[in-house]
């Protein structure tokens, strides 16, 4: 396999979409007398990627996109603006700008100290995986403006978590619209299976992602929960695949919240354990006095080890399936905890010294 030149190999990341666009805005607004084409592709995130190196099909390439760029804005409602051009047959010489006058909040908009605060929560909410970036440019840009979020409220600020690793190469498959070849350890199943997917939708359902799209071997639609995804993903380059069905993402979260309201699992709780605290918050039903409680779930496996986890603390009543489920893996822990007391000294074991 050749290598890759010393330009390729020192390539930047890839900026995202919404990324650029937003720089874009934040450079046009910022300038009285409007930017050249040139002064955008050298300066602003998203362009501004080829160190001064861009070729001729490098620029072309970026004028392509700085015009659908142009309509995007647009389209969302911005006003991008040009200055007068002297020369009519060469469009390098115009200048974009946004006017402030004409992109502010009215003036009679104020926002209060807690007001202020809210609009920092909403940029610690994203903090981790691809989501970490954008917010640590979104938080930079609410400080320049001298938003600062008050330490008393900023302890309760909620997080939506990616950490499974193949979260930011999903979404680049999607936006790409390139073919995800991944391996996937079904439940049950001891050696992951390779799949091949054009990805249709990337869903959080029950505090879980989930990757929805056309199993290309199988040519048939399938679900795929992200944290069942071992090693590394990687992207099938070749013609762009077509775009997604329109409200796919929505009859996805249907078809899983239809799901879940199908499958109910009844457990007993020891009374004022964890699990009676944890697992009463999200059941259904309960039966006063017995320590029953009846549970929706989407995922028997998922349920499954989150009962386990709680130990003597819950009995499954049903569906057998799941409390099989659950037995196999305290059994399993069990029998590894045997195993290594067994590999112990005698004198570790049973704490003397002779």
């Amino acid at each position: 396999m050749a290598r890759a030149s010393g330009r390729e190999g020192a390539r930047r990341p890839r900026v995202p979409p919404e990324d650029r666009l937003f720089s874009l805005v934040l450079a046009l607004s910022a300038t009285s007398r409007g930017l050249l084409k040139s002064e955008i592709f050298g300066t602003v995130r998203g362009y501004a990627e080829t160190d001064g190196r861009a070729s001729e099909r490098d620029l072309d390439n970026l004028s392509r996109q700085f015009e659908r760029d142009k309509d995007e804005l647009r389209r969302l409602g911005i006003p991008l603006e040009t200055s007068d051009v002297l020369d009519g047959n060469n469009n390098q010489l115009t200048r974009y700008f946004i006017p402030q006058t004409e992109y502010q909040l009215p003036e009679e908009t104020r926002f209060t100290p807690e007001e202020f605060a809210l609009l920092g929560l909403a940029g610690e909410v994203w903090r981790e995986a691809s989501l970490s970036e954008d917010s640590q440019h979104a938080l930079m840009k609410l400080r320049a403006l001298g938003v600062e979020p008050r330490e008393l409220m900023i302890g309760y600020a909620p997080r939506v978590r990616a950490r499974e690793p193949a979260f930011a190469l999903v979404q680049r498959a999607l936006e790409e619209r390139q073919a995800l070849a991944f391996l996937y350890l079904k439940p049950g199943d001891t050696v992951p299976r390779r799949r091949l997917v054009d990805v249709h939708a990337l869903v959080l359902h029950e505090g879980r992602w989930h990757l929805h799209g056309i199993d290309l071997d199988a040519k048939d639609a399938r679900t795929f929960l992200l944290s069942r995804i071992v090693g590394d993903a990687s992207l099938v380059r070749g013609a762009p695949l077509p775009p997604p069905p329109v409200g796919v993402a929505d009859e996805v979260l249907a078809e899983l919240a239809n799901i879940r309201a199908k499958n109910i699992a009844e457990v007993t709780v020891a009374v004022g354990s964890d699990a009676e605290v944890r697992l009463t918050k999200r059941a259904f039903e309960t039966v006063e006095n017995t320590g029953v409680i009846r549970l929706h779930f989407t995922d028997a496996a998922v349920l499954a080890d989150d009962l386990a986890g709680f130990g003597p603390e819950v009995r499954v009543l049903s569906p057998p399936e799941l409390r099989e489920a659950v037995q196999r893996r305290l059994e399993t822990v069990l029998a590894a905890h045997v195993d290594a007391d067994a590999d112990r000294p005698v004198a570790s074991r049973t704490g003397g010294d002779s």
